[in-house]
């Protein structure tokens, strides 16, 4: 229940009688003026009448006495991931629950910053957000906190879109390939990762958007950079122009590349708005969102021992979302910024994926699409509602009665005090409400129409749960729920340039998308007939390539067309990925020793004044030069080439003493390959051209490395210029 307080400080309102209570909490911002004589309470009205856009409104249930635990089954936990289980003392891959619930749980967090942005503070210093790309700790650092102190099986690092430029405002003089070189770093360093630690998903995407006048949220799977920003030239410090607050927009672009997406920390107002309205419902964002925040821990907080106090809810705007129309599961994060990934409070999101499923990016991503999510502030705690054989995250038709059950269950011994089941409309923009609490299942007759249903639990030691919905719709008559499977049929138009996917198909009861996929790959979807959607031609190499279309309906049933083979030729246009390859710009975009590139005139460049010349010295030395480079993943293929000259005060003709490598490294520094060594036994004196084929390494950022050795006597000089990869 709901009590009121009244003005003027008064105690007497607080409850007496046991029970559960609501407390709900509402701020806005107001001016401060020293010369105001009115009351308080009459600034505090005038605040909230005229910054309605800007109210921020929290609620929390508290329970007052001693009050009767619900009635709840006990159930064996779901299996977790044998890490999980180690560390909560556990028995691996445990029975499952009751009612056959073949899942296995893994936990982790969908919501964290490190250096590439505006976390990664140490935590001795650490206060708040830090200046954008000034943190002490990148994106591996919080894997492997998370992985082997908060003993998590899944972190997203999800980098703050408009902060790649290294300003939290807009750097105009910012070169583009750096920044969205710094993109791809993450995205390779995630990948890195997992092949060293196969057990763990790292995971890097986008926080995008601004908190005013518009709102954060993830990008999930993200492989392009999207920015809103342009440097003083007009160039886009990205590569995937989304403007600034545009949720629309960005719905749709995210359903044309098939990404998906959470809503972070939503507010009640002022956020989200689409055709003027806060959290707007828009068909596109309908398919392309997935998941909604219900609680953080603190973003700022350094605690390192699970017991942050700093906690806030946002289960008001995930039902206003639920009632607008969104099909959204519950997540639960710690958004760090300073270096604590997972430590700062018990919190986290569970994802559920089949027993026996690969832990890997297809499959996870796959598992938040099917809304298999709940929300916890309890790491060793589960619940999956079930309904009529359906497990939370389904839509689906029902005729006649529905059973809906909390799986609850916990691998620490926890037991549930209150069990509480809530309902609503979607679309209907009205008031979620609660259904029925007191035990884990309950029967009802679903009145005909929309409807969804998700169960919250509160532990007896006050910590909660919240399960993802189930979305129904409740037919008249009697009978089970559908089980025709939709048809579905594909084509292909067009050869170069953007081509259609198209779809044609039908269900007894209706279908509610089409998925389009490309040898294999989920490129978008549309919930509208007729069914199609456009696709940049150049994302794919020219050939043959399948097109699959599947079809859904309303109670998750899938119906998959038959393979459509079609042809992609794109005119080859080559493009030259390298920058100041000639080094006629001086050192720009090179990272190389003190003074390797130069204009002096010991030795003339290939071409122009300036070369990279490494060693020479005549004693032990070791100079190097790079450019990273991001190969894009379309092109079929690419072909590194540069310049070479060896001049060498060594006489032997059997003895490498001195050396240069040739090599590609990833963004970790890593030796990719070696693709040639070359010596004091290659002097000349003059430049030899040297070609190599890097088509192996398309869809990968690389460094293209050179690094001279020389031992303690007689001088070698390395001398480059004029390098070039170019892709086609």
């Amino acid at each position: 229940m709901t009590v009121p307080p009244p003005r003027g400080g008064s105690k007497s309102w607080l409850p007496a009688a046991p029970g559960y209570y609501t407390l709900r909490l509402r701020a806005v911002p107001t001016v401060a003026d020293p010369g105001d004589a009115r009351p308080i309470e009459a600034r505090i009205d005038e605040a909230f009448a005229v910054f309605t856009d800007e109210v921020v409104e929290q609620t929390y249930d508290v329970q007052v006495g001693n009050v009767a635990a619900a009635r709840v089954t006990p159930r064996q936990p779901l299996s977790t991931s044998p890490r999980t289980a180690q560390v909560q003392g556990i028995t691996a891959q445990a029975v499952p629950s009751t009612g056959g619930l073949n899942y296995t749980v893994y936990y982790g967090n969908l919501h964290s910053q490190t250096n590439h942005s505006d976390g990664g503070g140490d935590l001795a210093t650490c206060t708040g957000a830090q200046a954008p790309q000034t943190g002490k700790y990148g994106p591996a650092d919080a894997y492997t906190m998370m992985q082997n102190q908060a003993h998590g099986d899944f972190l997203l690092t999800s980098e703050h879109n408009h902060m790649f430029d290294g300003s939290d405002s807009t750097n105009t003089s910012a070169n583009p390939t750096t920044a969205i070189n710094l993109f791809h770093s993450g995205l390779t360093a995630a990948a890195n990762y997992r092949t060293a630690h196969p057990s763990f998903l790292a995971l890097y995407g986008l926080e995008w958007g601004v908190i005013s006048n518009g709102g954060h949220l993830n990008i999930l799977n993200v492989d392009q950079l999207t920015e809103w920003e342009t440097n003083s030239s007009g160039q886009l410090i990205g590569e995937v122009n989304t403007p600034k607050s545009d949720y629309a927009a960005l719905y749709s672009t995210m359903k044309a590349h098939g990404w998906i997406g959470m809503f972070n920390h939503p507010a009640t107002s002022g956020q989200f708005i689409v055709g003027g309205t806060a959290l707007g419902y828009d068909a596109n964002g309908a398919q392309v969102m997935m998941l909604a925040e219900v609680l953080n821990s603190s973003a700022f907080s350094t605690n390192t021992t699970e017991t942050e106090t700093g906690r806030s809810s946002y289960q008001s705007a995930w039902n206003i979302l639920l009632e607008r129309g969104y099909k959204v599961a519950p997540a639960s994060d710690q958004d760090n910024h300073c270096a604590n990934w997972g430590l700062s409070f018990t919190n986290r999101t569970g994802v559920l994926l089949p027993s026996g499923t690969v832990l890997n990016p297809t499959n996870f991503y796959d598992a938040i699409r099917a809304r298999r999510v709940f929300a916890t502030e309890d790491r060793t705690g589960q619940l999956v509602l079930s309904a009529n054989g359906h497990v939370m995250g389904e839509s689906f038709s029902n005729s006649g009665t529905l059973t809906l059950t909390a799986n609850f269950a916990s691998t620490s011994g926890q037991t549930a005090q209150r069990v509480q089941f809530f309902q609503g409309v979607p679309g209907s923009n009205g008031t979620v409400t609660q259904l029925y609490e007191g035990s884990d299942t309950t029967t009802i007759t679903p009145a005909s129409g929309e409807h969804f249903y998700y169960a919250q639990v509160t532990e007896a030691n006050g910590l909660r749960l919240w399960s993802a919905p189930v979305w129904v719709t409740q037919g008249t008559g009697g009978g089970g729920g559908d089980t025709q499977l939709p048809t579905a049929s594909a084509s292909e138009s067009g050869t170069s340039g953007t081509i259609t996917l198209s779809a044609t198909a039908s269900d007894n009861v209706g279908v509610t998308k089409v998925e389009f996929y490309v040898d294999g790959a989920l490129k978008g979807s549309d919930a509208t007939s007729p069914y199609s959607m456009t696709l940049d031609s150049t994302t794919l190499s020219n050939g043959s390539h399948t097109l699959v279309a599947k079809a859904y309906d309303a109670a998750g049933n899938v119906g998959s067309s038959s393979s459509v083979a079609f042809s992609v030729s794109n005119a080859v246009i080559e493009t030259e990925l390298v920058q100041n390859g000639g080094f006629e710009s001086g050192a720009s975009y090179w990272t190389a020793t003190s003074g390797a590139v130069t204009n002096s005139s010991t030795y003339v460049a290939h071409a122009g004044t300036y070369k990279m010349w490494l060693d020479g010295y005549g004693t032990t030395t070791t100079e190097y030069g790079y450019q990273t480079i991001s190969i894009p993943a379309g092109t079929t293929t690419a072909t590194l080439t540069f310049w070479v000259r060896v001049d060498s005060a060594e006489t032997t003709t059997s003895s490498a003493y001195d050396t240069l490598k040739v090599q590609l490294r990833n963004s970790s520094n890593t030796v990719l390959t070696t693709l040639a060594t070359y010596s004091n036994l290659n002097k000349g004196s003059s430049y030899v051209q040297k070609t190599f084929d890097v088509s192996a390494y398309r869809g990968q950022t690389v460094r293209v490395y050179f690094e001279g050795s020389e031992d303690s006597s007689l001088a070698t000089s390395f001398l480059l210029d004029d390098v070039s990869l170019r892709a086609k």
